[in-house]
């Protein structure tokens, strides 16, 4: 059963008007069978995946192969395994001369494929593609089944929850144990002990020198094996949102484990019912609102606020000339705190939105929205007049 996803006229779009389009996400979230379900009745197109002996065969001699491929949509999947071939990508777009000549995927992110990809600037678009929005998959679950088992479809599509779970556990093994092979200077072990730390602390602001002395490493090896994690978008990391009101703000970054499914498997939860009673369940839900964002609005820009004196909201977000601040609570009787109306005032922001697992929300006060997550797309389209 193939879910369509909200990313499909975009990279459409995009291959229109650029020569080589990137779709990043991590790895499972579906960007092979998105790329072969667009193009299923395209004739002129040639798929290769570097995970396939067989098709890393055929660029033993990649210019001579890729130059015979003239006119053709390339697909190339897993591109990160194979750095080598951008500049020949480069050279082949500027002899051609052609929009929508290549279409590369990659389970890691656009900085990091910017390392080998630089001979590219100026002819590629990057587009990620996240697990499922809950918009892509609202009719096909439930809202507790969508926080228990995460986005990514092989875990949220299984029927029963055992196999999701084992699924999620397969999957962290796999990073850990052949993924995390192809960066140097990383152990599986260290990595698996520091995931499930930040599982624990999901959502709060990171304090490398614990998690270093917990570890019995260096902080400088904690922050290189986080940036991993968020370079492979395993973890999100949220900056402080700084503002120039002489405030005494929080400068410690936030750290959300990327799927609550995946962070559901490193906690051991299996159930909604265990994950519901743990302390990580809003800061769960936080990381699926903010997820969803990004998801709707990749363009956005994304901040928490906190001063020292207690004024506090979950997410700022930044989008064109607006700005608009949000608040998670994963309970159904909503109340913010004096911190929230603190935070508020100080941001001033276009409106805010307390966003709740419900299926409709209502109006709590002026520019203070009470939202469920499908309806975030639309009230924040209308404001921004889109």
């Amino acid at each position: 059963m193939y879910i369509p996803r909200t990313i499909e006229k975009s990279v459409l779009q995009s291959l229109n008007s650029n020569p080589v389009v990137a779709i990043i996400g991590p790895r499972q979230c579906g960007k092979s069978t998105l790329v072969k379900k667009m193009f299923q009745e395209r004739a002129n197109i040639v798929y290769l995946d570097l995970e396939r002996p067989s098709d890393l065969s055929k660029l033993e001699d990649a210019e001579w192969y890729l130059s015979m491929q003239k006119g053709r949509l390339i697909c190339i999947d897993e591109v990160q395994r194979r750095p080598d071939l951008f500049p020949l990508i480069r050279f082949l777009v500027d002899e051609w001369s052609v929009n929508g000549a290549f279409l590369v995927l990659g389970s890691a992110s656009r900085d990091l494929l910017k390392q080998t990809s630089e001979s590219l600037a100026g002819r590629i678009n990057y587009k990620k593609l996240t697990p499922f929005l809950w918009e892509e998959v609202e009719d096909k679950c439930t809202i507790y089944k969508y926080f228990a088992q995460g986005a990514f479809p092989r875990s949220i599509l299984a029927e029963e929850e055992k196999a999701s779970f084992e699924w999620r556990q397969d999957f962290i093994s796999t990073f850990l144990e052949r993924d995390l092979l192809q960066w140097k200077g990383f152990t599986p072990a260290t990595m698996r002990r520091l995931w499930q730390m930040l599982a624990h602390v999901n959502g709060q602001t990171v304090d490398y020198s614990t998690l270093a002395k917990s570890l019995n490493v260096s902080s400088v090896t904690v922050k290189n094996y986080i940036d991993l994690l968020e370079s492979t978008f395993m973890v999100e990391v949220v900056a402080p949102y700084i503002s120039n009101m002489g405030k005494r703000l929080v400068k410690a970054a936030k750290v959300y484990i990327s799927d609550s499914g995946i962070t559901a498997a490193l906690l051991g939860l299996q159930s909604f019912d265990a994950l519901s009673a743990h302390p990580s369940f809003g800061a769960i839900w936080e990381q699926i609102v903010l997820s969803n964002l990004r998801g709707m609005f990749p363009e956005s820009e994304f901040y928490f606020y906190r001063t020292a004196n207690g004024a506090e909201i979950d997410f700022v977000m930044k989008l064109y000339n607006y700005v608009f601040a949000i608040e998670c609570k994963s309970g159904l009787s909503p109340t913010l705190s004096k911190g929230n109306y603190n935070a508020i005032e100080d941001i001033s922001p276009t409106h805010t939105f307390v966003v709740l697992p419900i299926e409709k929300g209502w109006p709590m006060k002026q520019s203070i929205d009470a939202v469920s997550l499908n309806e975030l797309r639309g009230k924040i389209n209308l404001l921004c007049g889109i």
